[in-house]
Order: structure tokens, then C-alpha cells, then sequence
């Protein structure tokens, strides 16, 4: 028995001008709103609440340090010592369709704009506020676990690096991916649904790097159908049933399931360099199991959902058993791994191989780089020495095969390029492990990290252990791949920054935390250097908010394109409206609906919500136009089963409005379409 609590928050920012997080695609910028993004929270408390556990998924690309350095100063100042370094985890799902900006490190400025105040502050703003949420919640309840297998909805995007793993290994285990979902069930005492947490390994990247509309991808619409399913009635991000679909060691895992082909001729291209005949590396890209990546969103998150919710429904494991958790800041750039008794080697400075910027064939680059490219290409080079610096003989040397693109470790201008001191966390729930990772394990790097684990926690008398890992905690150190799929040179390996032993090295480090779980002596664990915070302010190359203006005779809100009459179920009701920026309504109201699809009740006479921009099945364009103006189209995507009759849609916005020559107001407008109806197909 615990005492539970579930919270869910907005944190979605602002959803146009702003760079996505993920694909490192500068052209990838926001322009409207698929799907709102949320932070959900869950704690955990013992019946004396004498211990915490605080979990926390947000749909972010990864929780940056920025971010958790934030929230954990902002839960000291109003709760104390109840939320710390060491009970607070803090995992994003990966999506890459968010907004960007919420970053220190110099690399993750080159596609953000910079740190992009508004973007990180509705993070952080959105974190706590999940957080107050489950706070003010708690009741006694009960955990339960399962775990099961989730088919047809991952590959993995480097077979040939995985290939390189030891044969011996790779023979104990039926699949390059790891295919199992673990869940944690919440109930109260009297067995109500409090909500859950999955967490399985695939890249959410459903949506490519086309996509413009903000949302959270496959995983976010297996938690938005559980979500709706049992908060029946509501509204989408309304009610008290919270589901999280949290990331684990997908570092080299796709949704595209249809594999690697060649956007120009068809033909496959899943070879060693992911590179086509006729156009070469830009040319290969995965494909998902729908029409169109809408499609294979929706299908993959199903996918994840129908398994989660059998799990859910068939849960009977109760967990039960003391909390405890163990956090340690440590120097990545300088941990000395013992291989054996015989054999030390060493963590390097942070440095991104050349094949970190061909991408992979979920979001390929924007150069003519190829992935696995152990020779570094004298062109690059030669522009990187002029701009950057020549990493040093000592950092070649440590990163080997590796060549180095960005020796981000010696880069420190304006500020680092990229984190030295990474956290290691973990919290143990009764028999139940959570692994907080600050990065991207692969399939087999993940496996390896939970086998030490567990064995560790085997040793010191804490066998069966349920170990799981929580991916992209805490702080953003990309990918970790293991020693010899590091010597491959592909993506995941480019993108290992502390060199080939970066995983030796936190095996060591974790099997120290759950050595000290098991053993009681985590107050032995030394704290470890402390990160910085920088001092930025608001360091941007985001386009200021300026005045807006309306054409002539037209006001904000009014219809430009209209509505048909009327549509049949499974068409697409669209309406277009004299529109304004919509980051004005993001750094002006938290939690800012842009719209509303309504239905007319004949019996009251009165208009009723039936959908809001959280949902999948409308989206939200903004289209900037010259001198001030711009428009918001709407679109309506009638779902088979939708209940016939009188619909409309409202758009909310606002625009910005000059008082004086220094003076800008923020003006609240609202618009609606006519009326139309929805009629039998």
C-alpha cells in the first residue's frame, strides 16, 4: 500500500515560429497545432510519508538540464526537502515534433533560434504544475506491474551496427529490438483507475521532418485514446485519468516499419551507409505502415495503446516495498572504467563523429554526409578548423575510430557547446527499478544496462528486481551505443559523445546506485560536481511580436473562407479566419484554446464543445502573410461514429495592438464559422 497521486498539466508553448526539437532541421519550424503536449506526473509515497518517488513524462524531444535545473529550484522554494536531486525523475518521450529553445548548450542553439524563454518556461511551468497536480492529490492506493509484447510497430534503423554486438549475445535474444512494454498500473484503495505508465523503446518519429504541427506523435496518441477512454465525457486533456507513455532505450528503434527505401526510385536502401544510387544519403527515408505519416501515427500509437490497455485490464502482480532513490552528478568527460582486473580505460570530452549530421532514415541531414564514415571529409574539416578550432591530438586520440565533425568538449563559446557533469539516477518502487537515463541507449546497450543492474541488485540480496529504463532524463548526452557498435561509425555511434567506452562507463556508475540502493547506503554516495547555470536571458533569433493588422474592412476572427453546408463523416469541414500570431497567446495565457469544434443541442438551444485543439482529429495552420496580417485555417476531421446534427468552429486568438510609439497591448478576439451539418455517409 502507497499513497498515490496523478497530475497532467498543459506544456505545450508556442506553436508557431519556433524551431522543432528533434530532427535538427532548421527549416522544421512550428505553424499551427495538431495535438496539445502535456506533462504527467506521478507520485509515490510510503503510508508514513517518510519517502517520495516522483516520476514525471513530458512531451518533449528530452528533458534538457536547463529544464531540470529549473523545476528542481522551483520545487525547493515552495515544497522544501520533499522533492530533490534524488526523487525527481524527469523523462521526455522524445517526440520531435515540439517546440525547441529550451536548451544551455551551445550545439542545441544552431537549430533552436537560441534559448527561447516562452518555450522553456512552458516546460518547466507545465513540469510543476503536473506535479502540484499529484501533490494536492494523494490517496492511499496500489501498483501493479505486467509486461507483454507489443508486435509490428518498430524496426531497427541501424541493423548493420547492432550486426557488430558479439554473436554469442545477439543469439539470446529473438529480435534486434526490444519488443517488450513494462506498465505500472494506479488504483485507489477501493480499485479506481488512478492512471498508468508504459514504458517501451521506439523512436517517436512518426510524424517526419515535414511536419510543421505541434504534437507528441505516436506515444502521445496511445495516452490521448487511453485518456479519452477513461475520462468518458471530457474533453481532450480533461480528467483525472492520467496515462504516460514514457521512452526507454530506443536509440536505434523506428515506428517506420516499412523500412529504408529511396524516395526518388523506391528501391530499398537498407545498406550499410543508408544511401541511395541517384541522390545519395538524402534520398533514403523510412516509411510508416499508413498512407501518409497522419496515418502511421495513428497506427503505431494504437498499436502501443491495445497492448497497454490488455495489460492494464490484466494486471494482478501487486508491487509492494520500501522507496528509495540515488542521484549522482557526474564528470562524463573523465570516468575511469575498470574492464577488468588488468584493464582501465577512459570516458573523453564530448565530440559529434561525421555521421552525426547524415541523420538517419527517420530524419536524414541536410549535407551530403553518409553514416558510417570512419574518414572525416577534408572539405567539412577544413570549415569546421576555420570556425571552430581543430579538436585536439588527446580527443582524436580517445574517440577513435571516430572522426570528428564538432569537438564540442573544447568548444566553449559563448558557453559550453555541450555538458560535461550528466546525472545518474535511480529509484527503486518496491521490486520495481527505475534506470533514469540522461540520453538515447540502443536496443543492445539497453539490454546490457539492465542485466548489470539487475545482477547487481541480485548480489546484494534484491533478487527479482523489474528494471526499467527511463530514457531521456534529466540532461541530453544523445545517444549511447556500445563499444562495437561504436566502431561501426553509423548515427548512434557518431552521436556517442563520450567516446567508445561511454557505456562501460555508466554500467559502472549505475551498478554503484543500485549497489547503494540494496546495500541502504546511498547517504555513502559522494553528490558529485555540481552543474552550471548559465546566465543567458533571452538569447534568441526568433522575430519579434510586433503590431498586427486586419485587412481593410475586416476585424480579427472574421471567416476569409467558409464552410460548406454540409459534410458527410470521414471528410475534412475546414474554414479559414482573418488570424494573428498565435505566440502572442502562448506568452499571455498558459493554457490557451485556439479552438472549439461545437454542436448544436436542439433541445436546450445552446452550443456545446465537443472538440478542442488537444485533439487528433482537428488541426490548427497559421500562414504568415505580409504588412502585419496573417490567417488561421481550421480543419475538422469528422470521425466515423460522429453523432449527426448542426456543428460550427470558433478560433480564439490574440493580436497585438500598438498603444504608443513603446507601447504593445495583447488583445483578446474570438471567430466561428456558419453553421453546417454532418450527415449520414
Amino acid at each position: 500500500n502507497y499513497m498515490l497521486g496523478v497530475g497532467r498539466a498543459d506544456c505545450t508553448g508556442p506553436v508557431a515560429q519556433v524551431p522543432l526539437m528533434g530532427y535538427a532541421n532548421p527549416d522544421q519550424v512550428g505553424g499551427g497545432l495538431l495535438t496539445r503536449l502535456y506533462s504527467r506526473a506521478f507520485i509515490v509515497a510510503d503510508l508514513n510519508d517518510s519517502r517520495r518517488v516522483v516520476f514525471v513524462s513530458a512531451d518533449i524531444g528530452m528533458v534538457s538540464q536547463r529544464v531540470r535545473l529549473e523545476v528542481l529550484q522551483k520545487l525547493k522554494s515552495k515544497y522544501g526537502d520533499v522533492y530533490r536531486q534524488d526523487n525527481v525523475i524527469l523523462s521526455g518521450t522524445h517526440t520531435h515534433s515540439g517546440p525547441a529553445g529550451y536548451f544551455q548548450y551551445t550545439l542545441f542553439w544552431l537549430t533552436s533560434k537560441g534559448l527561447i524563454r516562452p518555450s522553456l518556461n512552458s516546460i518547466v511551468n507545465g513540469i510543476l504544475k503536473s506535479i502540484d497536480i499529484a501533490h494536492e492529490n494523494m490517496k492511499r492506493g496500489r501498483l501493479f506491474i505486467n509486461r507483454g509484447t507489443v508486435e509490428n510497430s518498430q524496426i531497427n534503423r541501424s541493423p548493420f551496427s547492432y550486426l557488430e554486438n558479439p554473436a554469442s549475445e545477439r543469439s539470446r535474444y529473438s529480435s534486434n529490438t526490444d519488443k517488450e512494454m513494462v506498465m505500472l498500473k494506479m488504483v485507489d484503495e477501493d480499485g479506481q483507475d488512478l492512471g498508468l505508465i508504459s514504458w517501451f523503446a521506439v523512436h517517436p518519429v512518426s510524424m517526419n521532418n515535414t511536419n510543421q504541427l505541434v504534437n507528441s506523435d505516436n506515444v502521445g496518441y496511445a495516452s490521448y485514446l487511453f485518456e479519452q477512454e477513461k475520462n468518458k465525457g471530457m474533453l481532450p486533456g480533461e480528467g483525472s485519468f492520467v496515462a504516460a507513455f514514457a521512452s526507454s532505450n530506443l536509440g536505434d528503434v523506428s515506428p517506420n516499419t516499412r523500412g529504408p527505401s529511396c524516395a526518388n526510385t523506391g528501391e530499398s536502401c537498407d545498406n550499410p551507409q543508408s544511401s541511395c544510387p541517384v541522390g545519395g544519403a538524402t534520398m533514403c527515408m523510412a516509411k510508416g505502415p499508413g498512407q501518409d505519416m497522419f496515418e502511421s501515427t495513428r497506427i503505431i500509437g494504437q498499436n502501443i495503446y491495445l497492448k497497454a490497455r490488455e495489460l492494464y485490464e490484466q494486471a494482478s502482480q501487486e508491487i509492494t516495498g520500501p522507496l528509495s532513490s540515488a542521484h549522482q552528478w557526474v564528470n562524463m568527460s573523465d570516468v575511469s572504467v575498470e574492464l577488468n582486473a588488468t584493464h582501465m580505460v577512459k570516458t573523453c570530452k564530448p565530440a559529434l563523429g561525421h555521421s552525426f549530421a547524415a541523420g538517419t532514415i527517420d530524419g536524414v541531414g541536410a549535407f551530403n554526409f553518409t553514416q558510417g564514415s570512419v574518414e572525416g571529409d577534408p572539405f567539412w574539416d577544413q570549415i569546421r578548423d576555420q570556425l571552430l578550432g581543430e579538436p585536439s591530438n588527446e580527443t582524436k586520440a580517445c574517440h577513435k575510430p571516430k572522426p570528428i565533425l564538432f569537438s564540442t568538449g573544447e568548444m566553449t563559446r559563448p558557453h559550453p557547446w555541450h555538458p560535461d557533469i550528466v546525472d545518474v539516477q535511480m529509484a527503486a518502487v518496491g521490486s520495481l527499478a527505475i534506470v533514469a537515463v540522461p540520453g538515447e541507449f540502443t536496443t543492445m546497450s539497453g539490454r546490457r544496462l539492465r542485466e548489470a543492474v539487475t545482477s547487481e541488485f541480485d548480489s546484494h540480496g534484491t533478487p527479482r528486481m523489474n528494471v526499467v529504463i527511463a530514457g531521456l532524463c534529466n540532461v541530453y548526452t544523445h545517444y549511447i551505443a556500445t563499444y562495437e557498435e561504436y566502431q561501426a561509425q553509423r548515427y548512434e555511434a557518431a552521436s556517442t559523445i563520450y567516446g567508445p567506452h561511454t557505456l562501460s562507463a555508466y554500467i559502472q556508475l549505475y551498478r554503484g546506485l543500485a549497489r547503494a540502493i540494496a546495500t541502504g547506503t546511498i547517504q555513502d554516495l559522494p553528490r558529485g560536481p555540481e552543474p552550471p547555470l548559465f546566465n543567458i536571458g533571452n538569447l534568441t533569433l526568433l522575430p519579434s511580436l510586433s503590431a498586427e493588422r486586419a485587412p481593410a474592412n475586416k476585424a480579427f476572427g472574421d471567416v476569409l473562407q467558409e464552410v460548406r453546408q454540409q459534410y458527410r463523416e470521414g471528410e475534412v469541414a475546414e474554414v479559414t479566419f482573418v488570424g494573428a500570431n498565435p505566440r502572442n497567446s502562448a506568452e499571455n495565457a498558459t493554457e490557451h484554446n485556439f479552438l472549439m469544434v461545437e454542436r448544436y443541442s436542439n433541445t436546450s438551444g445552446t452550443w456545446h464543445g465537443v472538440q478542442n485543439d488537444a485533439s487528433w482529429d482537428t488541426r490548427f495552420y497559421w500562414t504568415k502573410g505580409s504588412l502585419g496580417r496573417s490567417n488561421v485555417t481550421i480543419q475538422w476531421h469528422i470521425p466515423h461514429g460522429t453523432e449527426l446534427g448542426t456543428y460550427r468552429i470558433r478560433y480564439f486568438g490574440h493580436y497585438k495592438k500598438n498603444l504608443s510609439l513603446i507601447r504593445t497591448i495583447t488583445v483578446p478576439f474570438e471567430g466561428s464559422s456558419s453553421a453546417f451539418e454532418v450527415t449520414a455517409p
